[in-house]
This record gives C-alpha cells, structure tokens and sequence, in this order.
C-alpha cells in the first residue's frame, strides 16, 4: 500500500517538492552501545599444521565505528547535525572512537570509563570472506551510566530526534526512562531493540526490531494476517506511534493505527548484511526528521538497506548515492 498515513510525526511531504529533503537541517542524537569494530584482512593459501583451520597472513588493517556509533555514522553520511552519546574506555581503542568521531563530523558526547575496556569486535577476513569474530566486551559501570543519563537530559533541548541503540552491551539501562523524558519534551524516539522483554521501550515512538527479535516477543507465526495480529498487539501494548519490522529478502513492514505498509527489498547482490538495521534506522529517523512522509520515509530507507549490503562491513549510505539510486530507480538516471 502507498497511500500517506495521517500522523502527528509528520508535518510535511517535502520530498514531493525537491528531490533530496533538507537533512542538513535535522538535528539527531543516537545513544547506545558504542563499539570499535575492526578488521583484519589477509590471504589464505594454506591451512594450519597446528589444527584444521586456515592460516590467514594478515596485509591490511581497517577500523570502523560499530553499534551506535555506526548508527551515528550513518546519520552523518546523510549529512545529518549528528551527535553521539555512550561509553567507552580510558584505552587507546576509545582513542580511536574520539579520532573516527571527529573525522566524521559526529559531534561526541563520549563517557570515558575508567573501569572498562571499549567494546572491540575484531573480524578476520579472508578471500573476502570472514573467517573468525573476536569481541571484547564489558558493561560500563553505574556511576559512568548516572552521569551519562543527566547529559542526555541536558542535551535534549538541542536536538529534535533522539535514536537509542540498544545492543544489550549494558549501555541503555536506563533506556525507559530516557524514553520518557524525551517524549515528555517532544521529541520523536526510535529504538533499535534487543532482548527477551521490549516493555522498557514504551512510549517510544517507532521500534525497528528485525525478525528473529519480533519472534522472541510474540512468538512465530504463519500467515501476513497472523504476524500483522501480532505486530499491531504489541504496538498497542507499548504505546507505540509506529512499528517498523525489517524483514531482510522479504522487504519491510510499518505497522500503525491506520495502515500496514509492506515493501518489498531491492532486487541487489547481497555482499554482507552487516549493520543494515543501522543504516535503516538511521535513514528512517533523518527522513522524518525532515519532515517526510511515513511511506516516502519507509521506501527511502528500504533503498538505504538495498544499497549497504552490496557493501563489506558496517558500512554508510550517503545522500548522493541514496538520491542517485532513487533517480535510477525512477528511470531518470
């Protein structure tokens, strides 16, 4: 269905009268579990005597901003005002963050915590293919959270679309209530969702679990009407504006009061599905913070995720090549 959905998140359609909308104008705060991924690439020509697996001689380093940072980046790519707001360590990998912050244009509200070590995942690439993941991890501690909690309040004023993260990393322990007050002062808030139990994310204003996530919720289910049932059930119960469920090859669906919309994914070579929710989420929430359309929003973000997979890693979308697909797509390219 295309039909626009009345809703108060949307003031204007003012992708209709221009063909990028005005993302510089966006304002968008992501907080969450931030992380450092790395990767290692390297051939593989022979396997180990040690044990039957192959040695990968390492020729390349690269280092990419994960999780909510990747969230963060892709906003930024859009050419979102961006900010960030986690934890990381008082190490050289939280070094690292500050300096692909900077580089990026995300404007860094980083809690460094003494007591931890950055949440690392290390892939070893070979032949263009992984071959191993290694994650360092530890929750941050509770007086780097209660700090962190009073900045996202004080920072909420000056911005207009608030993006919480969640990769269960211990990051967003207070997520119900920085829900709370960022609706109480107007702002939209989206939620990236993980875990058993999604009543902490109430009264958010749109969730973008993925499949596997919704299942662990409501359970599975058999037929579009069955799922739809569901969807809308758990919408009601958290008091939810919109859910978004991302559906990899089978598309997207966006559950509201009004309407159910499904799109179907672009027809593109899956290269790696790594940190597409992000780029969807991130997409998503810069569109409506532009003031587009929920449908115009939900089909430019399946675009997004369309274009990421056909890239290696936790990779972006920018706006040039997001609004030069969507000319393609069009027939005007």
């Amino acid at each position: 269905m295309t039909a626009t959905i009345p809703s108060r998140l949307l003031p204007t359609d003012s992708y209709r009268q221009a063909e990028a909308p005005p993302l510089e104008s966006v304002r968008l705060l992501v907080v969450g579990d931030v992380m450092l991924d790395r990767y290692w690439f390297g051939d593989v020509s022979r396997i180990s005597p040690e044990a039957p697996v192959p040695v990968v001689r390492i020729e390349r380093r690269e280092e990419r901003l994960g999780g909510a940072a990747n969230v963060a980046r892709n906003a930024a790519a859009l050419g979102t005002h961006c900010g960030l707001l986690g934890v990381v360590g008082a190490d050289e990998a939280g070094d690292h963050v500050e300096r692909i912050l900077r580089e990026s244009s995300i404007h860094s509200y980083l809690k460094r915590d003494e007591a931890i070590s950055t949440i690392i995942k290390l892939r070893v690439i070979g032949r263009q293919q992984q071959m191993v993941r290694i994650d360092f991890e530890d929750a941050p501690t509770e007086t780097i959270l209660r700090d962190k909690l009073t900045q996202f309040k004080a920072l909420l004023p000056d911005y207009d679309v608030i993006i919480l993260s969640d990769y269960n990393k211990g990051s967003l322990v207070d997520v119900a209530e920085m829900i709370r007050a960022a609706r109480a002062a107007g702002k939209t808030v989206m939620v990236d969702p993980k875990g058993d139990d999604f009543t902490p994310y109430a009264g958010a204003t749109m969730l973008t679990p993925n499949k596997s996530e919704l299942k662990r919720i409501v359970g599975s289910w058999k037929t579009e009407d069955q799922l739809t049932e569901k969807a809308q059930k758990l919408r009601t119960d958290l008091g939810l504006e919109a859910l978004l469920l991302t559906r990899s090859e089978e598309g997207m669906s966006l559950y509201t009061a009004n309407e159910v919309l499904h799109v179907h994914a672009d027809a593109r070579e899956v290269f790696d599905v790594s940190g597409a929710g992000d780029t969807v989420i991130a997409t998503m929430a810069a569109m409506l913070g532009a003031g587009v359309s929920l449908p115009e929003a939900l089909a430019t973000a399946n675009r997004a995720g369309g274009i990421v997979v056909g890239k290696l890693g936790t990779a972006t979308v920018t706006r040039d090549e997001l609004f030069a697909q969507r000319r393609k797509d069009d027939g005007h390219a």
